[in-house]
């Protein structure tokens, strides 16, 4: 893992506390989730779904990539997907840019593919997609709703194992705003610390 994020993870496992209790409760359903596939030595497939697949899903699907490789959390594999398709926004990736990921252009176009990395030989792939993309699996995974609209407007989503509501506020009413580039900010680290809690939940059975 890059030094920079590294560090930026070990200041927020020392703010779980900022979590609240009910919180909590709705996170340790995917930390069950994920141990039960790891003791039953199967992959632990998650996929973050959003509306249009450009901000807080890719944060899901990011941030819970490096904190399984954070706590050294095998056999552990994540995606995003929306009810549209439009293109991870850019406001988003430099909150990411800010945190230490290396983030470049795999294929250009209107809605493009960034090979987010966070580590030597580690990152995972990203652009706006539907949740039933070809790119994301058809069955045995975790669904984890991370916007309302999402949640109100997807009902039925086919091959999911466990699904699971863990809404957050959207940076983009702050877009063109004083206030953007903390918000974005805000909201990444607000979904990389439940991220880490995850994690750290199922950290001394499979640390290395």
């Amino acid at each position: 893992m890059y030094k920079t994020i590294k560090e930026h993870c070990n200041e927020l496992v020392t703010q779980f506390d900022k979590i609240s209790e009910d919180r909590k409760k709705i996170l340790h359903q995917i930390s069950r989730y994920i141990q039960e596939k790891l003791d039953q030595n199967l992959p632990a497939r998650l996929i973050y779904v959003c509306t249009h697949n450009s901000r807080r899903s890719h944060f899901g699907q990011i941030w819970s990539a490096a904190a399984a490789d954070y706590y050294a959390i095998p056999n552990v594999f994540t995606y995003s997907g929306g009810t549209e398709t439009t293109a991870f926004n850019q406001n988003a990736i430099e909150a990411l840019r800010a945190s230490g990921f290396i983030i470049t252009v795999e294929e250009d176009g209107a809605n493009p593919k960034y090979a987010v990395h966070f580590g030597e030989g580690r990152s995972t792939v990203c652009y706006s997609k539907r949740y039933n993309d070809e790119a994301n699996p058809e069955s045995g995974f975790a669904a984890i709703m991370t916007c309302s609209d999402a949640e109100d407007n997807c009902p039925f989503i086919p091959g999911v194992e466990l699904r699971i509501a863990t809404t957050y506020d959207d940076p983009k009413a702050f877009d063109g705003t004083l206030e953007q580039k903390a918000k974005y900010l805000e909201r990444s680290n607000q979904i990389a610390l439940e991220s880490l809690y995850v994690f750290s939940k199922i950290h001394s059975r499979y640390s290395s």
